[in-house]
């Protein structure tokens, strides 16, 4: 008579285990790293893998929100439409999320012309086999760059470059990226909080009025800011103040200028 088999499954599992390792070794052998690769041509550039693209590509996609706040008018859109509503005494309206959209939108409006240039003279170029990639990317940078610089001011430029080391440059375009995208964020706060505290000196001054009269009536124990909400609110509305507001945030990066 035979003995039944004792089917226990830590042995299954350690017999499954042993399968896969074992397998794993002799498959490793067979895999070939020739698809990362590096290759250099006869003029001395060098050009990558399309596995080395992919893979370059997937990594700089945690970069981009950094490049979009960093590198467009992201900044200084959103500073200022957080001031204005800082300026009216309202904590959630407009929400985040709507001056988030907005600032995306406007941000996609006034880099379009730039997106337009690096399109036609380095993402096409490269999608039909004339660049390789490292060279698209030097001609991608240089559109991009200028418009950094056209709105960067040259005091910032020049105390990041004397903090960088650099001390003789024949020209701003010679400054490397490192340098010029610090200044170019630097200026853009500065130019938010001028045109915040334009947007400011109305609202400022109904406050003054409000609480004056309010004080001058004996009501002290009323908040000036629920009083003057209603008339900075038609105010905005009587002067168009969004139109005016995104009118200047998009001639103060030369859009519609003549």
């Amino acid at each position: 008579m035979l003995k039944s088999v004792n089917k226990n499954p830590i042995m299954y599992l350690l017999m499954f285990l042993l399968v896969f390792v074992s397998s794993g070794v002799y498959a490793a052998d067979d895999l070939s790293l020739s698809a990362l690769k590096l290759t250099t041509n006869p003029d001395g550039s060098q050009e990558y893998s399309i596995t080395l693209q992919i893979l370059i590509f997937m990594t700089a996609l945690s970069f981009i929100p950094a490049a979009v706040i960093m590198m467009t008018s992201f900044t200084r859109i959103v500073v200022v439409m957080a001031i204005l509503r800082q300026a009216f005494g309202l904590q959630q309206t407009p929400s985040n999320q709507v001056i988030i959209g907005l600032t995306l939108f406007m941000t996609l409006f006034i880099m379009t012309p730039v997106y337009n240039k690096i399109n036609e003279s380095a993402i096409q170029p490269y999608l039909k086999e004339q660049l390789t990639s490292v060279e698209a990317i030097d001609v991608a940078k240089v559109p991009l760059r200028a418009f950094m610089l056209e709105q960067t001011r040259l005091k910032d430029l020049d105390t990041l470059a004397q903090m960088a080391g650099i001390t003789q440059v024949d020209k701003p375009t010679d400054l490397p990226m490192t340098v010029i995208i610090p200044a170019f964020v630097i200026s853009e706060l500065k130019t938010a909080f001028q045109i915040g505290f334009m947007l400011f000196i109305p609202f400022l001054i109904i406050d003054l009025v409000v609480a004056s009269i309010l004080m001058a009536m004996g009501m002290m124990m009323l908040s000036p800011m629920i009083v003057s909400l209603p008339f900075k609110l038609m105010l905005f509305v009587l002067v168009d103040g969004w139109n005016l507001v995104i009118g200047t945030l998009a001639t103060s990066y030369g859009m519609g200028a003549t």
